[in-house]
């Protein structure tokens, strides 16, 4: 069994979508960035690449690359998990958490997981996203930005675990 650990970050502006999870929220403020700026997609792209010893998100989609511009953060997330099966590896689970100060993220976080999982291709019960604030503390907290820390389990298909 091997572990990954993700994170990312992005700044929040206005005339932005704020796409998590791969939902569309609705807010005034959405998150900048090359791709969609998805920081949930994101770090657990990271948390699953770094579980496999396959570098970061930046090596495999380079935000200097025309192709991944405006590109949605779960088309990224099919391809790594290409690379994971590639490697000979399956995902066991994988968690997240979104520190945002608004919106509340809560009655969205159902879709989100539903849409990792799909991307994935596994099951809801394997993805965990949950959300805090900052307590009005820092960027964040002021509402000039998200993150999200994540991760993943993943597991040698050729040493199957009975757990």
């Amino acid at each position: 069994m091997r572990f990954g650990f993700g994170y990312d970050v992005h700044r929040m502006v206005v005339n932005r979508k704020l796409i998590l999870g791969g939902v569309d929220i609705p807010y005034f403020k959405g998150l900048l960035g090359h791709s969609d700026a998805d920081v949930v997609c994101h770090a657990f792209a990271d948390a699953l690449l770094g579980a496999a010893a396959l570098g970061d998100i930046g090596k495999h989609f380079p935000d200097t690359d025309p192709r991944f511009e405006e590109i949605s953060s779960l088309v990224l997330l099919k391809h790594v998990v290409d690379l994971i099966r590639a490697s000979n590896f399956e995902i066991i689970n994988i968690d997240a958490t979104v520190l945002l100060q608004q919106p509340k993220i809560a009655p969205y976080t159902k879709r989100m997981r539903e849409n990792v999982a799909q991307a994935l291709g596994i099951k809801i019960e394997q993805v965990s996203i949950k959300a805090t604030t900052n307590e009005e503390l820092g960027f964040i907290g002021m509402g000039e930005g998200a993150a999200a820390y994540a991760v993943a389990s993943i597991q040698d298909n050729q040493i199957k675990l009975n757990l």
